[in-house]
């Protein structure tokens, strides 16, 4: 296997209202079986999932939660309007969003926009990953992948990766369970996360910084066997238990 990886450069500051996947599409040319990696932030951009801070007031909640974590209120007002549920207040926000990922602060930014605005998360990753991969065939008439990203801090690790939160075209997970190691013997419970591990590759390419590039072409990845239950149900993640039994 030999994959290559393309960092999509030239690609203008996104606004509300650009058309993102034809703008990719006039970059780089794509092939059937590519994997296009997008930053969320940028998608969310383009659809004008932001906002003011001057439009956002502030409740006793998140007035309480600011003092503790020193952020202004009216953000920590954006975290908490895109949470379904808040696993932990301080020493950072972290929260549920409706789709069943957690992560920091909902994963509302502030970073890549203009000052005094805050980009959500898109409302519904996965029909976004399904629009622009249709979109990228009715312009270019090739098959491929899609992969939505976040940014997320990771459990009993220090530093970012990037995370899927949405994708299309693809199976989240490929599923090794009843295949044979090299010594014959049958594995149990090997689930791969491979959209994770292309979102966190993609994001080593993009950068956090002022890189100018919020999307990855993969080609090569090849296919795999496997399904979407990426993310721990409630009564199962051992983490989130511990979490609600310290409130």
């Amino acid at each position: 296997m030999h994959i290559q990886v393309e960092g999509i450069e030239g690609l203008p500051l996104i606004h509300k209202g650009d058309d993102l996947p034809a703008l990719i599409c006039e970059l780089t040319p794509f092939n059937d079986g590519d994997i296009l990696s997008i930053a969320s932030s940028v998608y969310s951009k383009a659809k004008g999932y932001t906002k003011r801070l001057a439009d956002i007031t502030p409740t006793a909640r998140a007035i309480r939660i600011a003092d503790r974590t020193r952020e202004d209120p009216r953000f920590i007002q954006a975290v908490l309007d895109a949470s379904t549920d808040i696993l932990l207040e301080y020493p950072f926000v972290l929260s549920e969003v409706s789709t069943g990922h957690i992560g920091v602060r909902a994963g509302v930014y502030q970073s890549n926009i203009e000052d005094e605005m805050v980009i959500f998360l898109p409302p519904d990753p996965m029909a976004a990953a399904d629009e622009v991969r249709e979109e990228v065939y009715s312009i270019t008439e090739k098959n491929i992948g899609v992969i939505i990203t976040d940014t997320c801090g990771r459990s009993f690790r220090r530093g970012q990766t990037g995370h899927a939160v949405g994708w299309s075209g693809m199976t989240a997970i490929r599923d090794f369970r009843g295949d044979t190691d090299l010594f014959g013997h049958v594995l149990k419970i090997t689930e791969e996360a491979v959209v994770d591990e292309i979102a966190g590759f993609a994001n080593f390419v993009m950068g956090e910084s002022n890189n100018g590039v919020p999307a990855v072409v993969f080609r090569n990845c090849g296919t795999w066997q496997g399904h979407d239950d990426l993310y721990f149900r409630r009564e199962e993640d051992i983490l989130r238990k511990l979490l609600e039994n310290a409130r």
